[in-house]
């Protein structure tokens, strides 16, 4: 068994959680799998590399299991994030695409659910947690910025394409208004980009447990569009160099701008 989590402390303010990069499946896990489900499509493809070196000093919590063992961004109740809309739950049934990902008579039942929360879903957010408040201890404030990829059309999940840039900040309750802001006027103004903030998605379990600002706090989740950094949106999941770097540059004026924004905000 390999640990449930990464973590590399950092001196910054800002935190970056990556709850969907990981890839580990237990082999006994792996077995229940379908064909589609061994696939893992539904990776936050390459994440965490696209992000790499972007701020020095950033604290940086990795979720080393994949989604489909459990997934670190729900709600360990089992409550849904999105009620009437079609979406994954805390251990998924299906794919982003509603397509079944256990053999039959393989899905994961309450006792399995259970065993993972205990396993995986816990680890990973005492990690995050405690990494919040040791920087919330160091400066008075942390801001996690919660870091996510989806690919750009999914019909079951959402209609059309997905904007380049999705910023959640659940209707501007996880976060104070300027940092919401701060993110937004780099997006905003970055070309050949488009953007939505609190649309399709507002910010998973994460950003809506963790985001409390009257504590010091801060979250925000940036989900990208996959077409903004891979070569297709499919079987490799590719890296693309030239989208990537382009990319990078403005998720590190993002990173940046944030972080000079808590220090503001601490004197």
């Amino acid at each position: 068994m390999i640990d449930p989590v990464i973590v590399k402390q950092g001196a910054s303010p800002v935190v970056l959680g990556f709850p969907h990069t990981g890839t580990f499946v237990p082999p006994e896990i792996e077995a229940r799998l379908n064909e589609n489900g061994r696939l893992l499509a539904d990776t936050d493809w390459h994440v965490d590399r696209l992000y790499d070196g972007l701020l020095d000093g950033a604290t940086t919590v990795k979720a080393n299991f994949h989604r489909y063992v459990i997934d670190a961004n729900r709600d360990p109740a089992g409550v849904s994030l999105y009620p009437g809309q079609n979406t994954t739950g805390l251990v998924p049934e299906t794919d982003f695409d509603g397509v079944a990902i256990w053999k039959d008579g393989e899905a994961p039942d309450d006792a399995d659910s259970a065993e993972r929360l205990e396993a995986f879903h816990r680890p990973y957010h005492a990690a995050l947690a405690a990494e919040l408040e040791r920087v919330r201890q160091e400066h008075g404030i942390a801001i996690l910025y919660d870091c996510h990829s989806i690919r750009s059309h999914i019909p079951f999940l959402f209609e059309g394409k997905l904007p380049d840039f999705n910023i959640g900040t659940n209707l501007g309750t996880t976060c104070a208004p300027e940092f919401e802001a701060a993110v937004e006027s780099v997006v905003s103004l970055a070309p050949g980009y488009d953007y939505a903030v609190n649309g399709r998605f507002k910010g998973g379990w994460t950003t809506r447990h963790y985001g409390r600002p009257e504590t010091g706090i801060h979250a925000i989740q940036m989900e990208l569009a996959q077409s903004t950094h891979l070569a297709a949106e499919a079987p490799p999941f590719a890296y693309d160099e030239e989208k990537a770097e382009k990319l990078r540059r403005h998720l590190q004026d993002i990173l940046e701008r944030i972080e000079r924004l808590s220090f503001s905000a601490r004197m």
